[in-house]
């Protein structure tokens, strides 16, 4: 273990001997993320559960919302995946005495999954700005972590997997950093993003085959909703914002989920000039989903807590029970007081040549 240990950084080492400790001697784990997860939480999701179930441990995932279809094929087994809402997440999470959640520290953000934790060691590792109101058990929370999937890299080492990991393993591991950074675009990307990404190749990831599974196989109905997002995108007249719309009748005709939302606000932030981008979504219910993109000095993860999200500073979100057109101008004012707080000096992407 003390050699294992000696590549992790050493302000995580504490806390994953701890949450190692619980995992190796738990009888039933449920793993869950936050609702709607991503390849960040999702790739988390399928390479622990590979691991515990390589040692013989009853693994779940139990997510508060469908696992995503596009990153199924990283689950070594499909059995394992058990959502809330169904009578087989529910026993999964009854039987289990073990929680651990990924890519999030917020109860609320893992929905009805946060109803079953009572009596059980719940653990948290996540790479995310904490806040109040966290879970109660044992917690590595890391912002100086690229994404989730650096900390669950730093678990396997330190549990002493031996190398080279198993490929689900490796994909799952590699597709959560690549995801979260964008694929190593974002200002998250750091040194050690690379490294790890680096190590995770030469143990046999195919970096090809995995864009081509996350980036080159997007369904036809995907490319329709973004030219329908794209059609809807708007600027503000004085200050640098950029949002798009997308109604939840769109998403009906289409037969497009939540899964087919990734990177559309991606095009918004694109547009020159623009410091923040909002993508603004009706839900079924009639809630509103909001998701933020900061291009430089706004800290979005603060407007998105005022209205019951979070995320990090330069992406983030929230999940709004009220209508979007009561939101939309709410949201946008909060904005644009944000980007005239954060100086002088920026002007419209329309007047950006």
């Amino acid at each position: 273990m003390a050699d294992a240990l000696s590549v992790v950084p050493e302000t995580r080492r504490d806390a994953l001997t701890a949450i190692l400790d619980v995992l190796l001697n738990a009888s039933h784990v449920v793993l869950t993320t936050h609702v709607n997860a991503d390849g960040d939480g999702a790739g988390s999701e399928a390479a622990v559960a590979a691991w515990l179930a390589a040692r013989g441990i009853p693994v779940h995932i139990v997510n508060p919302t469908p696992f995503p279809d596009a990153h199924l094929h990283l689950v070594e087994d499909r059995a394992w995946v058990a959502d809330a809402q169904t009578t087989e997440g529910a026993t999964a999470l009854r039987k289990a005495d073990t929680v651990l959640v990924l890519d999030t520290g917020e109860p609320k953000r893992i929905g009805r999954v946060a109803n079953g934790l009572a009596g059980k060691n719940v653990l948290v590792i996540d790479h995310h700005l904490p806040s109040e109101g966290g879970f109660t058990g044992l917690v590595l929370q890391d912002q100086a972590a690229c994404a989730t999937g650096e900390l669950v890299y730093d678990l396997l080492t330190a549990a002493g997997v031996r190398k080279p990991w198993p490929g689900r393993i490796l994909e799952a591991v590699y597709t959560a950093i690549l995801m979260d950074t964008g694929g190593f675009r974002f200002s998250n990307t750091s040194p050690r993003a690379h490294t790890l990404a680096a190590d995770l190749i030469a143990q046999g990831v195919d970096p090809e085959a995995v864009y081509r599974r996350v980036y080159a196989s997007v369904p036809l109905t995907r490319i329709r909703l973004l030219r329908h997002a794209l059609e809807t995108l708007e600027v503000d007249p004085e200050l640098p914002i950029t949002w798009m719309t997308i109604g939840r009748q769109i998403m009906e005709a289409l037969g497009t989920s939540s899964d087919d939302l990734e990177g559309i606000i991606d095009h918004a932030r694109s547009v020159k000039g623009t410091e923040v981008a909002i993508l603004f979504r009706e839900t079924a219910d009639g809630s509103t989903k909001i998701s933020l993109r900061s291009s430089g000095s706004v800290n979005v993860n603060a407007i998105a807590r005022a209205f019951g999200g979070g995320g990090h500073e330069k992406a983030s979100g929230a999940l709004i029970p009220q209508p979007l057109d009561e939101v939309r101008p709410r949201l946008l004012q909060a904005v644009r007081d944000a980007v005239r707080a954060a100086g002088a000096g920026f002007r419209s992407p329309a007047d950006v040549e």
